[in-house]
């Protein structure tokens, strides 16, 4: 099992970009598969990015050509890079670990992003 830290969000205006960073209290590389998740008030989390441990990505269709996930080469960050960034985006972003082997899924603390002018 690891924890999951997340950082980098804020306030930011339409067009512009952040980046978010999950950091694990220990190895991502191997057996974990990551993904981004968002979520709006009375609303279900939803699967923004996620990335494999052979290093494959999936992304929902809101945000394709928009966002980027990729993990550091030690192996226990995970971002999230946001371009182009709408209104609609303004969520609180969520990191999480499956652990592939054990199915054990962990989640970190959330982080706000919010996009206004």
């Amino acid at each position: 099992q690891v924890q999951l830290v997340e950082s980098g969000g804020g306030l930011v205006q339409p067009g512009g970009s952040l980046r978010l960073s999950c950091a694990a209290s220990g190895s991502i590389s191997s057996v974990y598969v990551m993904g981004w998740y968002r979520q709006v008030p009375r609303k279900q989390r939803e699967l923004v990015a996620g990335l494999t441990p052979g290093g494959r990505t999936n992304y929902a269709d809101s945000v394709k050509g928009r966002f980027t996930i990729s993990r550091d080469i030690a192996g226990n960050k995970v971002y999230l890079q946001m371009d182009s960034l709408k209104s609609e985006d303004t969520a609180v972003y969520y990191c999480n670990a499956k652990n592939m082997v054990s199915d054990w899924s962990g989640w970190g603390q959330g982080t706000q992003v919010t996009v206004s002018s």
